[in-house]
């Protein structure tokens, strides 16, 4: 354990007494794909029962129309992100008629890339520039890849802890600001270096039904009629079957700095890829994506981790940070849990910010560019070998046994865990971190393990096993009670957000090209004020 570390748990020692870490705020994003009752991805229009998918703050899609994406307000207790986010699907179920919300994050049944149909905005500059963007996504990658779901967790600190931080580091001198923004980037530097943890343990993804491979070969066992699996794999999502890209992996971002990062996601968004090219921006009037540049707008960075801000009508992400610095992380790499209706409990969530915080608090050292490729091969080992008993991960000093790393992992986060229980009798951290102790030396007990058992034991396909999963969650909430206010909020979100993205159709003043033109002028446009004094 080293000196700064100790000195930053004994500093926070009082604060966490009197509650700072019950301050904590969370928000989560959740995906789901719409299914018919047999289990395949439905081609059905958004609901327009839930509401503009263009406007509404809580219940939209992702890069399908078929793909619901939840998103809950910011709070700091746990249950009450959860009781939000299941208030949400019961009142789509409301209007999903026979459809379900499939359960796990390989998606259900496909037929072809043509059957994921991408999402429609309206015909706002906006709206279409959304569209424009995913058949960029359409033409790089593939519908089929954008067809997988999963959990995206945010996560902040609350002021009173970076005042007490920079207090105990000695850091006065440097604004609150840069402070703030250097800390998360050493939090996002750790979690780089030990984000197969969260893999491992709540991988869930071991398994895919034929249609996602459309043909390709993928190196996994038969099993059933329709399904591939693997005997070892955590997570396929997080796997090179999933988010993975060969153009973005030459940006070699391992999060050093905020302005390595910016620079970096800037660069990326101007230099032309003759790949893109070829393919062309227009053609006949239509727009094939944004851009032909190795990225067309920051968002499509793929990665498990982001820094991130709340930026303004007239800001892209990179120009929002850059201005007011990073605001809170978003952790990317969670597959949905289709062993709970949510897809996430509390338990994860207490094990996570306990990870977090342990991130933040430890040494975190730059990552040089050997550090890096060693991280992206531990990661890629896990996520197709995590349940391999005798899987090895890599480090500098040599190759280690990746349940003697969780051992250590889980040991140096204890003292994490106590301090953040200092004003909860219930001891919620340390519980979780107890807990999940056990799956250490039994990957069976993993979600991915008991997911690979289940099918085993019982023959079942993967969509067969899945769709049974998504009926028992289906009950779940119509046996379950909605919060009666959430429910009128809901109800005025729905004509609300209809009604914006009326306006927002009507307020156009340029045509497209025009928006588009200005947007990137304004994009390339850098901020004097960086936080860095």
């Amino acid at each position: 354990m080293s000196e700064q570390f100790t000195r930053r748990i004994d500093g926070l020692s009082a604060p966490a007494q009197q509650g700072l870490f019950g301050r904590i705020r969370r928000g989560i994003e959740k995906e789901g794909l719409r299914v018919d009752s047999q289990g395949r991805i439905v081609s059905t229009p958004h609901p327009h029962a839930l509401g503009s998918k263009l406007t509404h703050p809580y219940i939209t899609t992702d890069y399908s129309e078929s793909l619901l994406e939840y998103i809950t307000p910011v709070f700091s207790r746990p249950s009450d992100a959860l009781a939000f986010l299941g208030d949400l699907h019961r009142y789509s179920y409301r209007y999903l008629g026979q459809e379900l919300i499939w359960p796990a994050s390989m998606p259900a049944e496909l037929d072809g890339n043509d059957s994921i149909p991408i999402a429609d905005y309206g015909n706002s500059n906006v709206g279409t520039m959304k569209r424009v963007y995913r058949n960029g996504l359409d033409m790089r990658y593939g519908r089929i890849m954008q067809s997988i779901a999963g959990i995206h967790y945010n996560f902040s600190l609350p002021d009173e802890l970076w005042t007490h931080l920079q207090e105990i580091d000695g850091q006065q001198a440097v604004s609150a600001q840069a402070f703030r923004s250097r800390a998360y980037f050493d939090l996002i530097r750790n979690f780089r270096r030990n984000s197969w943890v969260l893999m491992y343990l709540f991988g869930a993804s071991p398994a895919v039904d034929r249609s996602f491979l459309d043909g390709r070969d993928a190196g996994l066992l038969p099993h059933g009629r329709q399904t591939l699996i693997s005997d070892t794999a955590s997570t396929l999502r997080m796997s090179d079957l999933g988010y993975q890209n060969k153009v973005q992996s030459q940006l070699r971002i391992c999060f050093n700095s905020l302005e390595n990062y910016i620079g970096t996601l800037r660069h990326a968004i101007v230099t032309p890829w003759p790949d893109y090219e070829r393919e062309g921006v227009e053609r006949e009037g239509e727009w094939r994506q944004l851009n032909a540049n190795m990225l067309q707008i920051e968002n499509e960075y793929y990665s498990d981790i982001r820094p991130k801000r709340v930026a303004r009508h007239d800001e892209t992400p990179t120009q929002a940070m850059e201005s007011r610095g990073v605001e809170y992380i978003e952790v990317r790499c969670l597959d949905l849990n289709p062993f709970t209706p949510l897809g996430i409990d509390e338990q994860q969530i207490h094990f996570i910010d306990t990870f977090l915080v342990w991130c933040l608090l430890s040494p975190s050292p730059w990552i040089d560019d050997q550090e890096c490729d060693r991280l992206d091969d531990n990661r890629a080992q896990v996520v197709r070998g995590g349940r391999d008993a005798s899987l090895m991960l890599s480090f500098a000093s040599g190759d280690r046994p990746l349940h003697e790393c969780l051992e250590e992992i889980f040991d140096a986060m204890a003292p994490i865990a106590e301090l953040m229980d200092s004003n909860d009798d219930a001891t919620p951290h340390q519980k979780a971190l107890s807990e999940l102790r056990a799956l250490i030396h039994h990957p069976e007990k993993t979600p991915a393990g008991r997911m690979y058992q289940q099918m085993q034991d019982s023959g079942d396909d993967f969509v067969s096993w899945s769709l049974a999963r998504a009926r028992e969650h289906a009950q779940w909430f119509a046996d379950t009670s909605m919060d009666p206010a959430r429910d009128t909020l809901l109800d005025q979100l729905v004509e609300t957000s209809h009604q914006q993205q009326r306006e927002t159709e009507e307020n156009d003043d340029v045509d497209f090209s025009t928006f588009m033109q200005r947007y990137f002028e304004h994009a390339r446009q850098l901020k004097v004020n960086t936080g860095a004094s």
